[in-house]
Order: C-alpha cells, then structure tokens, then sequence
C-alpha cells in the first residue's frame, strides 16, 4: 500500500499539469461586448453550485483631479446607501438573507464590487447591480456622514500607523507628476473638502456600461447568464467614453529622500524603484527577482537581515506588475533595536550588489520559478480569485490572455535576466528612499 504522502504528491502533481494548460484552451473563458459598450467575462466552473459575480469600473484614484483625491474611494462607500428602489443598507440585507457575502475596493487603477451567491441566486446580481449603476441617490446628509467615516478611517489606517504614513510620504515623493503619487483614500484636507456635486459628477462620468466589465466565474451556463445579462444591463443607455488618462512619469535623475519624524517603536526604511507594468517583458524577471529577494523566511533580504546579521526585525518587499502604469519596485525593513538606518541601509544595497554580481543560482532560480508559478496556478482554485485576476487583467488593459502566458515567460527567466534588470532598475539614480525616525511618546 502506497504511503499517504506519495499519493498526495500524486494527487498534487495531476493537478498542477492539468493547470499548465492554458486558462482559455483548459477552460472555456468568454468575452462579450454588448452594444452599450459593456463588457462581459465569463467563465464556467462546476465544481460547486456557487457564482462569483464580480462588476469593474476603470476609474480609480489614477482618475481623480487635484483637490479631489479620495472621491473614487468615497464613492465606493457611498454605493452602498441606496438607491430609488433600495434603502439605505438593503443591498447588502437582501444578500445576506440570501447566504451570501458582497463587499467592494478600490486601487489606483479600478473599483469593484462583487457577491457570491448560490448558483439559483444569479438573478440577485444582476438585479442589485444594474440598479446602483443608474439610480444611486447619493444623499447629501449621507454624504456627510460617510465622509467623516473616511475620514476616521483615514486617521486610523495612515496619520496613526506610522509605517502607512511613511509608504505615503514616499509615494509623493517618487512620483512628481504620476497620480499614484496620491493615496487611494485621499489627502484629508481633500475628503473634507468633497462634495455631493463632486461624487454625483464622478458617478455620471465613470459609472457607465461603456467603462465596465462584469466577470462571472462558477456555476451556471454561459448562453444563459449572457442572455441575462443583456437583459437587465443591455437597457442601459452608453454613456460619454470617459477621456483617457495619459500621464507620463518622467525618468528619474536622482535618488530622493524623506524622512518622517513620528512616534513609533523602532526605525523603518522604505525604498523604491520605477519599474515597468504588464507592457514591458522585464515585468517576468522582476517578479522572480522579488521572490528571491522577499518570498518567505528565506528569501534573500530575511535570511540574510533578520536571521544571520540580526539587523532587522523584518525585511519584507514587492513588485506588482499588473497596473495600468508604471510603478515601483519596494523594499521594506523594520531595525531591530540598537542598529543604526545607515548601517542597515547599506546591508539592502549590498544583497543588490551580489545579485548584480551573479549571485543567485541556478537552484535559487529554479525554486523562484517554482513557487511563482505554484501561487497562480493554486490561487485559481478560488472562484473569487479567478474573477479577480481576470478583472484586474481586463480592466487595466492586458486582456485575460496575459495570464495564459504568465506562467511560460516566468519559466524563460533567466540568471543573465535577474541581474540585467536589477542592475538597470534597482539603482541610486532610480530609488526614493522613505526613513522613519521614531520620536519619543509625548508625555
């Protein structure tokens, strides 16, 4: 009898070959584009008698003006608190009643909102959501109530999280003329500031099926949910194709600084590189050379910072490429008590200096390959994140079909490709520098 643990390598070896296959050749993902300009993804998936339904918006904070940032965000909110034929807070009643769960976000690049139903319930979406894409009300009392709520939140998550702030501060610092150099909550004195008429304008802008994508991932039939769909959003007249946003970041000529004074338990030191997106094939040896440098305990900056020098308490990072821009490439370390930001700064320029030199290996590589593509292919296990990956995709602009081809152009990275892109992007001239000085607690 064959042991427990080689039938489960068995078990787990079937499946990830049967995931090597292409998502659009495995499984039958369809796009459609009906004649207001709204966009439908689906994907079947029967594994059990449930649906993701997922609905994109391409506005984020990218979008917002000057003096207006944080108005994606609130508007996010605000989608919530009813409409003409729902009150305030019955959209999320009526799913619970129903057994599911909804919620929404927002990044730089989109907003999305989303439940997951039983497959008999499909009709709830369509309803819930083709309501609050026209008929929202956006009570102006509530608009009040709800800005102080992301105000608060604002206060709670960035002004006292010392580490948030500085990843803020930074951001303003490596963009100059990028929105991404503005948080997606907003700049307080920005919230304060937004108005009913601001949320009203942004929601006629953006809120329309010809800047939307609806991805639906699970159980049901896919000639039956589109004919739906046409049904309750196909009525919906297309709106003004919202103007584009074509804002280019100027090469950076210089390292920057900035340093935060605030009250904290230890130093933290943030640095950032401009690194391409999805358009560039750099974008697949960066991704390994961020799991090589930040994956797990030991990756390359862990090991080396927090377990052999003792310099660090963590030393963490990241490199997201599917964005609808440039962004940046981050590296992130907490100090361990008594060592100093100079000292530990020049251990993170080192570890970049030895893979400049040719450091990793070839074991190294193979085991950066290996759990990149490990995460992908096991995270679309989850119907939700199979509408989200295909969401992201679509609504950025590199089309689902980017992630058919993910998994082969990680598996071409090469050694020689780790250390060109790190010794072409994760350079002086290239890198913002954000260090948290800790003040002492005011008495």
């Amino acid at each position: 009898m064959k042991s427990k643990t080689y039938i489960h390598i068995i078990i787990y070896t079937l499946f990830f070959l049967l995931y090597l296959v292409p998502l659009s050749e495995a499984r039958d993902i369809r796009k459609t584009i009906l004649n207001n300009g709204l966009e439908i993804v689906t994907l079947e998936d029967h594994r059990a008698p449930i649906f993701v339904f997922q609905i994109w918006y391409r506005v984020g904070a990218r979008n917002e003006g000057i003096g207006k940032t944080g108005v994606s965000h609130l508007l996010e909110h605000m989608m919530f608190k009813g409409t003409e034929r729902y009150a305030k807070g019955e959209l999320s009643r009526i799913v619970a009643r129903n057994g599911g769960n909804e919620n929404a976000f927002t990044s730089e690049d989109y907003t999305a909102y989303f439940e997951k139903l039983s497959s008999d319930r499909l009709y709830l979406s369509l309803e819930l959501e083709s309501d609050r894409m026209v008929n929202l009300i956006l009570d102006p009392a509530e608009v009040l109530l709800e800005r102080d709520v992301v105000a608060e939140e604002r206060r709670l998550r960035t002004e006292d999280d010392p580490s948030s702030q500085l990843i803020e501060e930074m951001n303003a610092m490596a963009f100059k003329v990028h929105p991404y150099r503005s948080p997606v909550i907003g700049w307080m004195n920005d919230i304060r500031s937004l108005t009913r008429d601001d949320l009203y304008t942004y929601y006629k802008t953006y809120y329309i099926p010809n800047n939307a994508i609806i991805v639906v991932v699970g159980d049901f039939d896919t000639e039956g949910i589109i004919s739906e769909i046409k049904r309750y959003f196909g009525k919906i007249p297309r709106g003004k194709d919202p103007s584009s946003l074509n804002v280019i970041e100027p090469e950076q000529m210089g390292e920057r600084r900035i340093y935060l004074q605030k009250e904290a338990e230890i130093p933290y030191i943030f640095i950032g590189y401009h690194t391409p997106n999805f358009k560039d094939p750099d974008v697949y040896p960066l991704e390994v050379l961020s799991n090589i440098l930040f994956s797990g305990k030991s990756s390359r900056l862990y090991k080396n910072l927090v377990y052999e020098k003792e310099a660090a308490l963590f030393a963490d990072g990241g490199y997201e490429n599917l964005k609808a821009d440039p962004g940046l490439f981050s590296i992130y370390v907490g100090l361990r008590p008594g060592r100093g930001i100079e000292e530990v700064e020049e251990m993170i320029y080192h570890e970049l200096e030895e893979i400049r030199k040719g450091a990793v290996s070839e074991k190294e590589l193979q085991k950066a390959k290996n759990q990149i593509e490990a995460e992908f292919i096991f995270s679309q296990d989850s119907l939700f994140y199979q509408a989200m990956l295909i969401g992201i995709a679509e609504t950025i602009g590199a089309g689902y079909e980017y992630l058919d081809r993910f998994t082969d152009n990680i598996r071409n990275v090469t050694i020689e490709d780790i250390r060109r892109v790190t010794e072409k992007y994760l350079v002086k001239r290239n890198r913002t520098v954000g260090i948290l000085i800790p003040e002492k607690k005011k008495e």
